[in-house]
């Protein structure tokens, strides 16, 4: 990517080194098990945690904060890199959501290792990065790149900037009103449903990163050659189906909640060629 020397974002928290405070998820009430296997399974990428909570009767409450954050070291180049990515997308969102007859808010991004404390319960690096819609918060242990990189295959610089458009796709469907509404159906469906729902909702914070990229590459050119390989390497990657066979050997539909890794690519490459929010409504198509 072409943008290591951009503007870098304000609004990246740095957290790494702080202890974490409050309970456990859930309120500081136990969990068992079978949810947190639940919580590692199925949100990989980014999935809200109360989603999975809230259908195994168990959603958290509000979590006190961490004590006021830091800013990443001017020289740490990986945090440097992410919070370039995290300048470009408000560059870009501002845009879109401008031309819409819409403010965009800029999200926030915390950097965290091991666990923190959020207002979706407790954040741990094992359940990979995700969003919190009451904070308005994408956190993040940059330790999931080497698990990017190793365990799934993906490496590169633009697999990792999708890993952070995919979250701010997932805060473009909170200011949009469409996660509230998300959330409201699924209280009402059992599991199985609620995952499909899931895996719509998934699918297009693909679609939406990838409106990210084709918009900030007619921009700024922020592409390389091998850079649209590797963002879509990394969808592929992480496809519900490959971390299930990976994890348990076999296969289980019903328990998909992020999409196949054809679905993932399929919408990731629709966004990028298309750049059109439009083309990202997976809650109309008949097929995903």
């Amino acid at each position: 990517m072409l943008f290591r020397r951009g503007r870098e974002s304000d609004n990246v928290e740095d957290r790494r080194g702080q202890s974490p405070r409050g309970g456990f998820l859930g309120g500081g009430r136990g969990i068992g098990i079978g949810t947190l296997l639940l919580l590692l399974a199925g949100a990989y990428f980014g999935i809200d945690p109360r989603i999975i909570l809230t259908l195994v009767g168990g959603a958290g409450q509000p979590q006190q904060t961490s004590a006021p954050a830091q800013k990443p070291p001017a020289d740490d180049a990986q945090s440097r890199f992410v919070s370039m990515v995290l300048a470009d997308t408000e560059d870009t969102w501002t845009e879109l959501f401008k031309r819409a007859g819409l403010r965009y808010q800029d999200p926030k991004l915390v950097l965290f290792s091991g666990a923190t404390p959020t207002p979706c319960g407790m954040g741990q690096s094992a359940m990979g990065p995700f969003y919190c819609p009451p904070d308005q918060k994408v956190y993040i242990d940059l330790r999931f790149y080497d698990d990017l990189k190793r365990r799934f295959g993906a490496p590169g610089d633009f697999a990792q900037a999708y890993v952070v458009a995919h979250e701010i796709g997932h805060h473009v469907q909170n200011l949009l009103g469409i996660a509230d509404k998300v959330s409201a159906a699924q209280r009402r469906m059992g599991q199985a449903e609620a995952n499909q729902l899931s895996v719509r909702m998934e699918l297009q914070a693909d679609c939406l990163a990838g409106v990210w990229a084709n918009h900030a590459h007619q921009t700024r050119q922020i592409l390389e050659q091998g850079d649209v390989e590797e963002g879509l390497r990394a969808a592929s990657a992480i496809g519900d189906d490959q971390i299930q066979r990976r994890t348990q050997g076999y296969v289980v539909p019903d328990g998909f909640t992020h999409g196949t890794s054809a679905q993932r690519v399929e919408w990731f490459r629709r966004g990028l060629s298309m750049g059109d929010m439009n083309a990202c409504d997976t809650f109309s198509s008949n097929r995903i």
